[in-house]
Formats: structure tokens, sequence, C-alpha cells
């Protein structure tokens, strides 16, 4: 199954390369002969998502390689890292779009074409599609990365509408009014320094092992529980490593068992809730007995 996800997350960071690619160009083209300063905007921000899915897809290579001697907990981890790089890409696309708006504010230009609506609403319309697509695939992987590279998508359909609704002021208000589609890039801005802070929050707290998985351990509680010898469970922590995650579980048993006999049981354990949770890559259970008081 974790092979499986990570083929999923593989084949959805491909698809937000070549999309954006495909739609940087567009944007950029129909800006230049639209007269359209929010499409360049649009296309620039649409440039650096391509290098953004790239590091995506590294990312996503890199974390699937197998444990070793130098990283017993696997390269998971190199996910969240991705995840800062792609707020990074998305905060100097905010900050050249906010540069770029202010100069072309203060530059006389003509309206926008009328044409860059239709472009921008199939833009808008895909971007939006992108977005739920690659948001799915990374809740069905636990791919962090892949979590800020569907953010992306959204901060993109975000500043298309914003470039969509400037347009439409500019061409129906007419003269004086040119100015309004680089007001509205410079409106999205804010909308994707925001998108920026919702994607670093939670890759944050997985670095940092911040705990956020209350419902996880609640299975794992529940799983325990109907295995032979297990009394009851204490201790419970988890940590994500990429799209998998490592697990701390202390179990309480008979106080009366030999050794060997805590020992079968932690084993069983181990392998019941591997078979039953495959998103769990490695789980450490630690025997204590139900004679002694536990805190």
């Amino acid at each position: 199954m974790i092979q499986e996800s990570h083929q999923k997350a593989v084949k959805a960071a491909y698809l937000s390369i070549f999309g954006n690619a495909a739609l940087a160009v567009i944007k950029g083209v129909t800006g230049i002969f639209g007269n359209s300063y929010a499409l360049i905007a649009d296309a620039i921000e649409s440039t650096t998502d391509v290098f953004a899915s790239l590091l995506v897809l590294f990312g996503l290579k890199y974390s699937a390689r197998p444990a070793d001697e130098n990283h017993p907990y696997g390269h998971g981890r190199v996910e969240p890292l991705i995840t800062f790089a792609v707020v990074g890409f998305l905060v100097v696309s905010a900050t050249v779009i906010v540069l770029e708006s202010i100069e072309n504010i203060q530059t006389p230009h003509k309206v926008p074409k009328s044409y860059t609506l239709l472009v921008l609403a199939a833009i808008i319309i895909t971007k939006e599609i992108f977005y739920r697509f690659i948001n799915k695939k990374s809740d069905e992987t636990n791919s962090s990365s892949l979590k800020a590279d569907a953010w992306h998508h959204r901060s993109d359909a975000i500043t298309s509408l914003m470039a969509f609704i400037g347009i439409s002021i500019a061409i129906f208000m007419g003269k004086g009014y040119e100015t309004a589609d680089d007001w509205a890039a410079l409106f999205a801005s804010g909308f994707i320094l925001y998108n920026a802070y919702l994607i670093l929050r939670p890759a944050l707290g997985e670095i940092m092992d911040e705990h956020l998985y209350d419902d996880m351990v609640e299975d794992i509680r529940s799983i325990s529980q109907k295995e032979k010898g297990v009394i009851e469970t204490e201790k419970c922590y988890i940590r994500k490593t990429g799209m998998t995650y490592h697990v701390d579980l202390h179990v309480i048993v008979n106080g009366e068992l030999s050794v060997n006999e805590g020992h079968l049981i932690s084993h069983n354990l181990k392998d019941r809730l591997l078979r039953e949770m495959p998103e769990i890559a490695d789980i450490l259970i630690h025997i204590e007995p139900d004679n002694i008081e536990h805190s």
C-alpha cells in the first residue's frame, strides 16, 4: 500500500509540472497580446509553480528511499523540507506580483482585450480542478508536499480570479480604470501569502513532531485491545515521516507473565497493527506490568 501511495503521489506531481508549464505559456502569451499585466503576473507565478512542482517530485522520489544505516527512520522528513521550499516559492511569487503591480499602476497602459476574460475563465476552472485532484491525492497518500502543491494550484486559481475581476472592471468601466487588473493582482498577492501560511503550519508541526493524530491513536488503542494478552494501552506517540508514521506504544500486560510471554505479545501486537494499519512504517512497543502504578 505504501508503494501504491508513492506511485499515486508521483503521478500527481507529474500532472502538476506539465499542467503548470502549459498554463504559464497560455497566460504569458495572452497577457502580452491582450494588454493584461495581471495575466503576465499570473504567468510569472505559474512559472514558479513549475519549479515548485519539480521540487515536490524530487522530494517524493527521495522520501521513498528505504531506511539505511545513516537514516534508520527512512528519508520521509525531506517532505516537510520540500514544503518549506514550496512556501518560499509562494512568497517569492507574491513579492514579484506586488512589485510588478505597483510599477504597472504607475505606468499608463491600454485596457486589456476582452478575450482575456475567456482565457482566464478557462484557467480558473482548470486550476480549481487541479487543486481538487491533487488535494485528493495528498489526502490518499498522506503527502504534505503534495498538499502544498495542491494549495499552490488553489492560490493560482485565486490570482486568476482576481485578474478576471480586475480586467472585467477595466473593460466595462472604460477610461480611467485601466489599472484595475493591476490592483486585482496586488490584492491577490495577499491571498497567496495567506495560503503560504496555511501550507507552512502543518509542515512545521510535522517536522517538530507535534501531536496531530488523535484519530490514529484511537485506532491503535482499539486494535490493541483485541490482541490476546493486552490488558490496556498507555502512552502512544506518533511521528510522521513522509507518507508513513512511526509509533511508540506502551502496553500493559499481566505482571506475572514471563519475559518470553510478554515478548510474544508485543510481537503479535506489532504484526497485527502493521497488518491492519499499513500507513504505519514501524512501531516500537514497550511492555509494562499491571501490578505497578503507571504514570
